[in-house]
């Protein structure tokens, strides 16, 4: 006579409801001693044992139970809703965009379990007739980011994308940078607008975007120390920016600029013309104490910039406003201390770059071999008599 099974050692039965037979383990008592039973199920006897044995492997192998519902999509929005806390809104919003625009539609219903190289390699090739090699890395990124979370709390066994390379995309619009003629008349043709002061001094100092929109007065010192020993010329303290936190984008980037002469006459003038902003705001004027703000003293935001700047380039002979941002002034601020000498490690301090690597790669446009300062260079480039 055959022995009965012990209660809660599973089994295999034909689930009249769901039409598929049942393969059932039990894989002991969670904490509150309730019984853990996993289950298989399939078309046939053979596949629920198959879906059973799946289940004991990992068990035996010291791995919690993958969900074998866990999609793609469950896992890109684990990662976007936990694996990014306390990040910047520009930070989520960029994630949010390639998870949900280019990941989930193209494998989100895929379950995570059954993803493989070859779903990723596929899903990459086609998307790399439409989208540029930085995109492309991007959409990678944050995939294998997401899978590697879902890793890391068993959702599934390995993380196949961190196999697969990303594929050359279409190229991307390339980064520009103006010549000194070109530097000349966007400085002359931006002179009677309101984004003067800031054009001068991203071009003339090449600062970042998002550490010139946060800058205050506080961190401006357009008299310098001349009675300190040795003594200081007029700087700029570069500290902040509009990351999360305040942080500028590494710690290198953390630095204090000297000015050059055509900024602290553009920064005493804006200064002026800042105070009158504020009268004629009345009421309306909140006090930032910031140097570039709209007209009632809010901070300004990046397409506030860009729309600026672009009107500035209007009236610039051969210069196409549409293809320009406001970026392309610290490249061409690169370009131009380059051009005129200055060797890559002294530019690579002044932007703010931890080696010389990303200034060689992305900015540097010409190479001379010639030693000089930042703001001192930029006053000779420009023609400009430093006031003693």
């Amino acid at each position: 006579m055959t022995k009965r099974r012990s209660r809660g050692d599973g089994g295999l039965h034909w689930d009249e409801k769901r039409q598929r037979w049942i393969a059932t383990a039990s894989l002991g008592f969670d904490p509150s001693g309730k019984r853990i039973v996993k289950r298989g199920s399939g078309k046939t006897k053979t596949d629920a044992k198959n879906k059973l044995k799946e289940v004991l492997r990992d068990f035996e192998d010291g791995l919690a139970i993958a969900p074998t519902n866990f999609t793609v999509k469950n896992a890109v929005d684990d990662w976007l809703l936990f694996g990014l806390a306390g990040r910047d809104k520009g930070t989520l919003d960029f994630w949010s965009s390639l998870g949900h625009n280019h990941v989930i539609p193209s494998l989100g219903a895929q379950k995570l379990r059954d993803l493989r190289a070859e779903h990723v390699d596929k899903w990459l090739a086609k998307k790399a007739k439409t989208l540029s090699t930085r995109s492309l890395r991007g959409i990678h990124e944050c995939l294998n980011r997401a899978v590697k979370r879902a890793m890391s709390r068993d959702k599934v066994k390995r993380n196949v994308v961190e196999l697969c390379s990303v594929p050359a995309g279409l190229k991307g619009r390339p980064s520009k940078a103006l010549t000194l003629a070109q530097a000349e008349e966007v400085l002359r043709a931006a002179a009677n607008t309101t984004l003067y002061a800031y054009i001068v001094v991203a071009l003339l100092t090449g600062a970042r975007s998002e550490e010139l929109r946060p800058l205050t007065w506080d961190h401006v010192f357009l008299k310098g120390h001349p009675d300190a020993t040795p003594p200081v010329p007029p700087y700029m303290a570069v500290w902040r920016s509009v990351r999360a936190g305040g942080d500028t984008k590494t710690r290198r980037s953390r630095r204090t600029i000297a000015l050059p002469q055509r900024c602290l006459d553009v920064l005493w003038e804006h200064w002026e013309n800042q105070g009158w902003d504020r009268l004629a705001a009345g009421d309306d004027w909140e006090e930032n104490g910031l140097v570039f703000a709209s007209a009632v003293g809010k901070e300004l935001d990046a397409s506030n910039v860009r729309r600026a700047f672009r009107r500035a380039l209007k009236d610039v002979e051969g210069v196409d406003p549409k293809e320009w941002t406001p970026r392309e002034l610290r490249h061409s601020f690169v370009s131009l201390l380059s051009d005129d000498g200055m060797p890559i490690e002294k530019i690579s301090q002044l932007v703010g770059h931890s080696g010389t690597a990303v200034t060689e790669k992305v900015y540097r446009k010409q190479i001379r071999p010639v030693v000089q300062t930042g703001a001192v260079a930029m006053d000779d480039i420009f023609g400009v008599t430093r006031e003693p």
